[in-house]
């Protein structure tokens, strides 16, 4: 076998030829289709923990598994984010209302690949503040996107999110990140959605200054707020709000470092890729 179809060390990262390629397409394919199945399911009424059961058969039936159900103790396949809620939200027998939105996050493992995606979805008609959040979200997801490339620096992603998000008068959270994936959940280098930040003491933080590699998979997962970036953590460990309790929102994808640009590999089969949805 060409050695450059297997994952290779080129720096500190991790780095893939072809076969991490077809292997992250196949992974990333039913993570995305997953999220399909759920669009039409998503409506006022329907317990998280039914969507979650529907996953979980879901993956079980095209002979995959669940990257999340025994990771560090977590017991779902899909994680929940309603409203105020930043990431890590908990499937539970409390229904959907009404004007509800929900991120739900998935992540499926094929043939020891890692496919790992999260979209936005309304319960019934969002509220218009609701919906301009989304939609917002959903083009900083794509300005970080589109100037992935050898040689672009993490910082330049963070920078056009964070310019995108702030520019509408919204905020970048900054505690929680995207990741390096593969046949590996969680891998270097941490992907976050700024360029840089004040802290209360008055050091900035900055973004890693990382320059991109053929061959690297990561994700992109901005979450935005409505109102300040601030979060604090349920009791249960894993659900993160926002502090003021205010709206947020998600969108993940995995991507792949092409010779000249990047694959996407979570996209929606059926084109499902942001609401008001029109499908399922």
């Amino acid at each position: 076998m060409d050695q450059n179809t297997l994952a290779r060390p080129r720096s500190r990262f991790i780095t893939h030829g072809e076969e991490g390629f077809e292997g992250m397409r196949r992974a990333g394919r039913l993570a995305a289709e997953c999220l399909d199945m759920l669009t039409g399911e998503v409506k006022p009424g329907v317990k998280t923990q039914a969507l979650d059961d529907l996953a979980y058969q879901f993956i079980k039936d095209h002979g995959a598994t669940s990257a999340t159900i025994g990771y560090r103790g977590y017991r779902h396949a899909l994680c929940i984010s309603t409203n105020h809620v930043i990431c890590h939200g908990i499937p539970s027998e409390k229904p959907l209302r009404d004007g509800d939105i929900a991120n739900i996050d998935v992540t499926v493992i094929v043939d020891g690949w890692h496919g790992d995606t999260s979209r936005m979805f309304t319960a019934g008609e969002p509220k218009v503040r609701a919906q301009r959040l989304i939609d917002v979200t959903f083009e900083c997801l794509w300005k970080g996107i589109e100037i992935v490339r050898p040689g672009t620096n993490l910082r330049e992603i963070g920078r056009a999110i964070q310019t995108h998000a702030e520019g509408n008068g919204y905020s970048v959270v900054r505690d929680f990140c995207g990741h390096g994936l593969g046949q590996v959940f969680h891998l270097p280098p941490n992907v976050v959605h700024y360029e840089k930040y004040k802290e209360r003491d008055g050091s900035w933080q900055h973004a890693p200054d990382v320059a991109l590699e053929e061959g690297m998979f990561f994700t992109i997962e901005p979450m935005i707020n409505i109102g300040k970036p601030d979060v604090r953590m349920m009791r249960d460990g894993w659900t993160a709000v926002t502090k003021d309790k205010s709206l947020s929102a998600q969108f993940e994808h995995s991507i792949g470092v092409t010779k000249d640009g990047y694959e996407v590999f979570t996209k929606s089969p059926k084109g499902l890729d942001r609401p008001p949805y029109t499908a399922g």
